[in-house]
């Protein structure tokens, strides 16, 4: 393995720090190390379930948490139980949190450090690595926003260095001069692949002039190095904001977890990584200088001992979890409801979907001093749809903001951004483009409140739809990958006035939304929208049209075939228009299909896996008793989208609306 900073690593000097400093330093280094130690033998007796050891890597973790202000977010991975312990969060609530008790930070419901905590600035990663950089880049840029003057670092190793998340990320900082650190942690294996199967670059400083930024490289298993140097890139990010790229060379004495074991490395180099101890070597360094006394180390030692035992006595002893499905629902999302209706007071004019939506973002605008919009080509272009034609003017380049083709980092800053206590909305230019950013909105915005507690304040609008001869790529009714996961709220408005109310209550909901928007509908219909702010509550469907013989439930362009088809057919529907598909509104569902007996559940969306076959078995299982006939479902072809109009017209759903309608009134 490469060690460009070889002498840096067992070369200390005092650097000006004072004595008290540099004790604090080697406490910093001292304390993870014997917590880890007591943790290795509470695994080998089966008393905790899993350890990402991080030791001979603490001096990174220490020295940039103490280089870094209290209230300035960090975002860590598993080896970095030094950033914890820097934040002086307790050893007996990070206990708990480990062992899955009700005073960890996430109830039980994650594991060792996929936590984040607002009390000490910390937000925990999750599995698939990548991710938080793009949350550290929202976080940095509502800090750069408020002019708070703050850094916030995040942390990567070299492996997951190779994930999309990694370049998007960095590029959006760059771009944005966004005050981020991004700390590579290069201590040569993800997992068991050495870097040499990695990548090809011999060192990642290399990789900063690619993207714009700076590139430092530091000794990571001297504290005083990492912390000297850091301290000072830090203080002139916070006067001159700007991403660096910090690479610290380091060693992985332990195994990626426990279990995985360490046959894959050679002993040649834990032979060689032993003389760079970052505890050890530190520890010596203060005995020579005269700074501590054998007897002091001993001293802190069973000093930091007798903390441990305590504060381990304290975890083991807190209350087991309460299993109650209530209150795993009701932690699924930020509030139980969504926030309450507020109704129009002013006039009214005609306005298409499109000019709706618009007005509505414009409305949001203005009342939500912090929300930030973003996606490609939206500010000065406005958008390919021009929804945010003119918001640059009114509102100002900060706040209307242009993005790389980044979608995984956008998604992930408007989460940071949320973070921060601000908001955002994101464009896709197309729904079928959310596909790059899955893992954020699946993974990250939707499972952050159940699992620790924090909103994701994030309204992503998806331009959906077929029956424009857009092809497989840009006409896509992916709606049903995201009702399926807890956590998200989706959003698919079919009128002018209900998209306007529902796209300033997706902005002012605390929870993520999906905002659907069909394009066809942007230009084809218009109807009276109320002038103002106001908002339609998420999860409410609306009657559009009474009937007797049979109920179609629906929503998007389904509500307009319904509608067209019960002039063309003759029979007498009740049409249900869901409006939200996250959470569905079971009441109306059920009164409607009790009422008429005959159920047909359409959407443009594809037959199988779409949202009609959960309502269809919902309502077969309530509500059979009142059932003239089965539930009926009518979705499109379960093929990709074609682009001829002639193959389009037989894939969508309409085509064979008429003929499902008379054979279910006959049946």
């Amino acid at each position: 393995m490469l060690d460009i900073t070889e002498g840096l690593q067992t070369t200390y000097a005092r650097k000006g720090l004072t004595d008290e400093k540099l004790i604090a330093l080697y406490k910093g280094v001292l304390y993870p190390r014997m917590i880890e130690e007591k943790m290795l033998i509470l695994l080998r007796q089966g008393r905790i379930s899993k350890w990402f050891s991080g030791i001979g890597q603490e001096a990174i973790s220490v020295g940039l948490t103490l280089a870094m202000e209290s209230d300035e977010y960090i975002l860590p991975m598993h080896r970095n139980l030094g950033v914890f312990t820097g934040r002086e969060i307790p050893l007996s609530r990070l206990f708990a949190q480990w062992q899955g008790k009700a005073s960890g930070f996430t109830k039980g419901r994650d594991r060792s450090f996929h936590f984040g905590t607002q009390e000490f600035h910390i937000v925990g990663m999750i599995s698939h690595l990548g991710p938080q950089l793009g949350v550290a880049d929202g976080i940095a840029l509502a800090q750069k926003l408020k002019g708070s003057g703050k850094v916030t670092a995040v942390f990567s190793g070299d492996g997951g260095s190779s994930q999309g998340d990694f370049h998007e990320s960095l590029n959006v900082a760059a771009v944005w001069d966004l005050p981020v650190l991004f700390i590579i942690e290069n201590n040569g294996y993800g997992l068991s692949t050495p870097s040499n199967e990695q990548f090809r670059f011999k060192q990642f400083i290399d990789k900063g002039p690619g993207y714009g930024m700076e590139a430092i490289q530091v000794a990571g298993n001297n504290v005083i190095e990492v912390y000297t140097k850091l301290q000072a890139v830090i203080e002139d990010v916070r006067k001159n904001p700007r991403p660096v790229l910090v690479e610290c060379i380091t060693f992985r004495m332990r195994g990626h977890e426990e279990a995985s074991g360490t046959k894959y490395v050679p002993q040649e180099l834990f032979t060689e990584w032993e003389k760079k101890d970052p505890v050890k070597n530190m520890e010596n360094f203060l005995v020579k200088e005269n700074v501590l006394k054998i007897t002091d180390v001993e001293a802190i030692r069973v000093e930091l001992k007798k903390l441990i035992d305590s504060e381990l006595k304290i975890g083991f002893e807190a209350p087991e979890l309460i299993v109650d499905p209530a209150i795993e629902f009701g932690d699924v999302y930020s509030a139980s409801k969504a926030p309450a209706a507020t109704a129009p007071k002013g006039g009214s004019s005609e306005k298409r979907l499109i000019d709706a939506i618009s007005d509505g973002l414009r409305e949001a605008m203005i009342k939500h001093d912090d929300l930030i919009l973003m996606g490609q080509d939206i500010a000065e272009y406005g958008g390919v749809f021009k929804i945010t034609d003119g918001f640059v003017e009114q509102f100002g380049k900060d706040r209307v903001r242009n993005t790389p083709l980044c979608e995984a980092a956008i998604i992930g800053t408007g989460l940071g951004l949320s973070i921060a206590g601000m908001r955002s909305m994101v464009e896709m230019q197309f729904a079928d483009f959310v596909s790059e950013g899955f893992s954020q909105i699946v993974n990250n915005l939707a499972k952050t409140h159940y699992r620790w507690g924090q909103n994701a304040n994030v309204t992503v609008r998806m331009p959906t739809g077929a029956g424009v001869a857009a092809g497989p790529f840009h006409s896509q009714s992916n709606e049903a990958w995201f009702t399926h996961v807890p956590g998200l709220k989706v959003v698919y408005p079919a009128f002018p006035a209900d998209a306007k109310g529902l796209i300033c209550a997706s902005i002012e909901d605390p929870d993520p939304v999906m905002y659907f928007e069909h394009k066809a509908l942007y230009r084809s219909l218009s109807q009276e929208v109320p002038e103002g702010y106001y908002t339609i509550p998420i999860g409410e469907a609306a009657l559009v049209s009474e009937g007797e013989e049979i109920t179609v439930i629906t929503y998007g362009m389904g509500v307009h075939w319904a509608l067209a088809a019960k002039e063309t057919t003759g029979i007498d529907l009740e049409i249900l228009d869901l409006r939200t598909l996250a959470p569905l509104d079971w009441e109306r569902i059920f009164t409607a299909s009790r009422k008429t007996g005959k159920v047909l559940v359409l959407h443009e969306d594809t037959l199988f896996g779409g949202i009609g076959a959960d309502i269809a078995a919902r309502i077969s299982e309530l509500c059979f008793q009142e059932l003239d006939a089965p539930v009926r479902r009518l979705g499109s072809m379960d093929t990709p989208v074609p682009f001829s109009a002639e193959l389009e017209n037989q894939f969508l759903a309409s085509s064979r609306l008429e003929q499902t309608l008379i054979e279910l009134r006959d049946y």
